[in-house]
């Protein structure tokens, strides 16, 4: 590997390792580092500008920025509100009850809010109105501030964890998506995934993660949830905004029969949201609810999958890396689980976000290695970046431990717990799914 580096990919590597290395130490902000990453491999001439900026066509990036502003019209027209407020009376009941219907709730709220910290954005103040209601104390060490830890961890996880299983719905997916469609010209449809992914992923985990929380972080007693006002009938643009949602997530459901990916789906449903006097939301509302950095680091992480790709870093890494994995054509199991295992390393370097961007152009090396298909490797890497071992993996937990004010050591016990239940358990639940519609 080393001569074959001094060959012509020593540059290369060195700037994919420093990019890596900024991403995952948070040593410049992730859209700097994006930024960066397109000007040293643009003015030194490491690859053509069409594979640098090949994130900004890729159909990810337009999902991510459609999410921004499907979540921005859902927050100013008031549905979310409208339907957390209606749930609320169902959930104070007990401290289970509570803690199922909030992840319940992240999850449900996956399908038609593509966005994971518009989701949060959301909830939160919900989920932290309904811990009052309950009578969960907002400070001191005692109980109550544990469940209402609790709480907000229930949202953090359930909106990043959960929404895996959802295409459309967590960054790291579209980071997948947009990846493998400029790697190796796969496209992955809505309705398929979901099947392979939201038995376990998504459903089975979601009672992973509830049962975790209730045993780890139980209040006291609760006090009885008071009825809160009545909602007013719905509003036209909340009635126009339900519409859209529902064609939107039907569309997407359906992508693979009438052939617009998702992507396209999103963007026009985006379009519709901003025009004049039909739609939901101005031009400044635009420029405040788009996230500006966000899309250009997913433009910058698609970008960099395409450079590994393209330089043959990809193929030198799995090179190296294959000697150390158990993969084994005649042992799909331990095949399965070494893929699992190596998504869970980098996801202590590149973090959640960023192991689609190095694993999806390792892929077609670790299917000839394991003897799975390329399509079954590439999904192998969903189980990995969805169960992140430190919160500081997953972005989304981070900022929902911060708008919950949890501490760093319940957002950690937390982490170790749902991975370990996850790891003895679903992780081969997951592996007998995968055999049982003949993906294995």
């Amino acid at each position: 590997m080393t001569m074959t580096l001094a060959g012509g990919l020593a540059l290369p590597a060195l700037l994919a390792a420093a990019t890596i290395g900024l991403w995952a130490f948070a040593l410049l902000p992730e859209f700097l580092t994006a930024l960066l990453f397109f000007a040293a491999a643009t003015t030194l001439r490491l690859a053509p500008p069409e594979v640098v900026f090949s994130g900004f066509s890729s159909s990810a990036f337009w999902l991510v920025l459609s999410g921004f502003v499907i979540g921005t019209a859902i927050r100013k027209v008031g549905l979310a509100d409208r339907v957390a407020g209606l749930a609320a009376p169902h959930l104070a009941g007990s401290w289970p009850a509570l803690v199922a219907g909030t992840v319940g709730l992240t999850y449900a709220l996956a399908f038609v809010m593509p966005s994971n910290m518009g989701r949060i954005a959301v909830l939160m103040p919900v989920v932290m109105a309904l811990a009052d209601r309950a009578g969960l104390a907002t400070q001191g060490d005692g109980k109550e501030g544990r469940g209402r830890a609790g709480l907000a961890l229930a949202v953090g996880f359930g909106t990043f964890q959960l929404s895996a299983s959802i295409l459309p719905a967590n960054v790291p997916n579209l980071v997948m998506a947009g990846a493998a469609e400029s790697a190796y010209g796969i496209h992955l449809s809505y309705l398929p995934y979901l099947a392979l992914h939201a038995p376990v992923l998504g459903l089975l985990k979601g009672a992973v993660l509830a049962g975790c929380i209730i045993r780890l972080f139980a209040p006291g007693p609760l006090v009885p949830a008071t009825a809160g006002p009545a909602p007013g009938p719905m509003s036209a643009a909340e009635k126009r905004l339900a519409i859209l949602l529902v064609a939107t997530l039907a569309l997407w459901m359906t992508d693979s029969v009438h052939g617009v990916p998702a992507a396209w789906i999103g963007l026009a449903s985006a379009c519709l949201c901003l025009m004049p006097r039909v739609g939901f939301l101005t031009g400044d509302e635009f420029a405040t609810g788009v996230n500006v950095r966000t899309c250009l680091t997913i433009a910058g992480i698609l970008g960099f999958a395409a450079f590994v790709t393209r330089t043959g870093l990809g193929d030198q890494v799995g090179e190296a890396v294959l000697p150390w994995l158990p993969l084994d054509p005649a042992r799909p199991a331990a095949s399965f689980a070494g893929l699992v295992g190596l998504t869970t390393l980098l996801n202590f370097v590149v973090t959640a976000n960023g192991i689609p961007a190095l694993f999806t152009p390792l892929a077609r090396l670790l299917a000839e290695g394991s003897g799975l298909s390329l399509a079954t490797v590439l999904m192998v890497q969903v189980i990995g970046y969805a169960t992140p071992l430190l919160p500081y993996q997953a972005s989304p937990i981070v900022v929902a431990m911060g708008m919950g004010r949890v501490p760093a050591r319940d957002g950690a016990l937390l982490c170790l717990a749902v991975a370990a239940v996850t790891f003895v358990v679903l992780v081969p639940l997951d592996y007998l799914w995968f055999r049982a519609l003949g993906r294995l």
